[in-house]
């Protein structure tokens, strides 16, 4: 199958590339995150992305547009429902990718992180797939996590500390309420 791979950042791309490719599918990324701030982070994961593909052999599709005031609009006064909101943007445009580049279905990384919500993301890209008539290749990428976190690292991927945008920077190393403050470091969790 021709699948198109939403990519999220270089540690959350390797895992799901060798199992996709070894089940005898024919993949290329797609990189298009638009939520990730401050644009020094944004590079930073573009950069990782591209040092994965190049050490996987991994074709590419870029969206390189950094459009930060469209995704705060988006998510300006519902921040309780922004991972929502930036999962279905996110997976809509490569559904329109795949649509437009004749893919026989699309997929995300997003299913690999066990930092993200699972089935919201699984639910939206099934949404999504019947909204533009492509079909969401579901597999549950989360059981390779540890031999994709060994990979990447071994591969000396940048691996980022939270999600990708403001929100889940704040939730990540601002001070708790009531809490010592976060550790700089993010206490050892990574999200990619």
């Amino acid at each position: 199958m021709k699948l198109l791979l939403h990519i999220c950042c270089g540690p959350c791309g390797v895992y799901p590339v060798r199992v996709l490719r070894e089940a005898g599918h024919e993949v290329r990324g797609y990189f298009f995150n638009p939520n990730i701030q401050p644009y020094q982070e944004f590079a930073r994961r573009m950069q990782a992305v591209a040092e994965m593909a190049a050490a996987l052999d991994l074709p590419l599709i870029w969206n390189r547009s950094y459009d930060l005031e469209g995704w705060l609009r988006l998510v300006a006064f519902r921040e309780g429902e922004r991972c929502r909101l930036c999962y279905y943007l996110r997976l809509r445009q490569a559904a329109r990718t795949a649509r437009g580049g004749r893919f026989e279905a699309f997929t995300t990384t997003l299913l690999y992180s066990r930092y993200q919500k699972h089935e919201l993301i699984r639910e939206l890209g099934e949404q999504v797939a019947r909204e533009v008539g492509v079909p969401l290749y579901y597999q549950d990428f989360r059981e390779g996590w540890a031999a994709g976190v060994a990979e990447s690292r071994a591969l000396g991927l940048y691996r980022q500390a939270y999600c990708g945008c403001i929100f889940s920077e704040r939730d990540r190393f601002a001070p708790r309420a009531g809490g010592p403050p976060a550790s700089p470091a993010g206490e050892g969790q990574e999200d990619g």
